[in-house]
């Protein structure tokens, strides 16, 4: 990929020398950090060199009379005002500049101050608009045309306001193991926002499972990105989240994908354990029977900050456990807990976000005899 903004814009932080060449660092990093634990092979899963993010933020900044998009600079100082942005798939790309125009032509810009961008690889988008104003008729009617204009849906947000023109989701088809899944993905919400590596990532998680017997547990599902393809593998699947709306979310996408082996519940983590455990009740779970699940494999895909000292200890009680980090610093952490009483089976690294310092790790784990 090759932007005009390299080296001002922050969004992308690693850059000389190409995509190949910055993979191949963050691979030796990975061997690296855990070469103490793991001597075998890290399967490695490359991203598309450009145009691979589905899911973007620009900050609107105003120059006069004109608008641009704009990001945070390299150095923390200040903003870059950008004219192109190849890291977005091109439905996005192809939209993004001729919005701008029509937004400022139609005087939708007053007091507009970001756009986020959500959109499948088909090319259907949600654009929310970001304003430090409250947003009238006369804004709706004006957003109406230009979303009707661009095939689009349009939200405008404000303090204590969201008005919808046309959806607040969009809904992507994903290849999983040579099968199609498809995923309602809601405004202001977590996605995964490279499909492609996102697609390569479920696919070997479904991999590391397909061989075993009984009920999974999951923690931190979501709206089911890994969930409803995993109900595939296993005789029944029960998952926790504590976001409302991912688990209406998650309630959709297994109607759209005709599953129905799947029990969703609305709880933290550390609520669940309470439950399983006895320590507490919980109305949330009155009509399911946790007795009669065979709970034996765990997948978790936890925030940044990983799993607490209970929660590790817990995952320590299952035969199998997959692992999905979004930070190798707190995996590596984690995983001191979990070796004394797990081997590692496989481990893979997933570069959802080039140019960047971030990866995303998975660890097959099995209990020791």
């Amino acid at each position: 990929m090759q932007c005009k903004h390299f080296g001002e814009c922050g969004s992308c932080r690693i850059y000389e020398d190409g995509y190949d060449f910055q993979l191949k660092l963050k691979n030796e990093e990975i061997k690296e950090r855990f070469s103490d634990i793991y001597s075998g092979e890290i399967q490695q899963y490359a991203s598309r060199h450009s145009h691979y993010r589905s899911r973007a933020e620009f900050k609107v900044w105003h120059v006069g009379d004109k608008i641009h998009y704009a990001m945070n600079s390299r150095d923390h100082k200040g903003v870059v005002l950008i004219e192109e942005c190849p890291k977005v798939i091109k439905p996005i790309e192809d939209l993004m500049w001729m919005l701008l125009e029509h937004i400022k032509s139609a005087g939708l810009d007053r007091k507009l101050f970001g756009m986020d961008f959500l959109s499948t690889k088909k090319g259907e988008i949600v654009v929310s608009m970001l304003y430090h104003r409250k947003l009238d008729e006369t804004w709706e009617s004006k957003a109406r045309e230009v979303a009707s204009e661009f095939d689009i849906s349009i939200i405008g947000r404000s303090r204590k306001q969201k008005l919808i023109v046309g959806k607040d989701y969009v809904t992507e088809t994903l290849l999983i193991c040579d099968k199609t899944y498809c995923f309602r993905q809601i405004e202001n919400s977590f996605t995964q926002p490279n499909a492609g590596v996102n697609e390569q990532m479920v696919s070997w998680v479904l991999n590391q499972f397909k061989d075993l017997q009984g009920d999974l547990l999951e923690l931190y599902c979501g709206a089911g990105n890994f969930t409803i393809p995993l109900a595939s593998v296993f005789n029944r699947v029960l998952a926790t989240e504590i976001s409302k709306a991912s688990i209406n979310a998650a309630k959709v996408n297994m109607r759209l994908n005709g599953i129905d082996n799947i029990e969703f519940v609305r709880m933290s983590a550390e609520e669940f354990v309470q439950a399983l455990d006895g320590v507490r009740e919980f109305r949330r779970m009155k009509d399911i029977d946790i007795g009669s699940y065979e709970l034996t494999s765990l997948f978790v895909d936890p925030p940044r900050a990983g799993l607490d000292e209970e929660s590790c200890k817990f995952a320590s009680r299952f035969d199998n456990l997959l692992y999905i980090s979004c930070n190798p610093e707190t995996l590596a952490r984690d995983m001191e807990y979990l070796l004394k009483t797990h081997r590692i089976e496989a481990m893979a690294m997933f570069d959802q976000f080039p140019y960047t310092y971030h990866v995303e790790m998975g660890v097959m784990m099995v209990k020791c005899a």
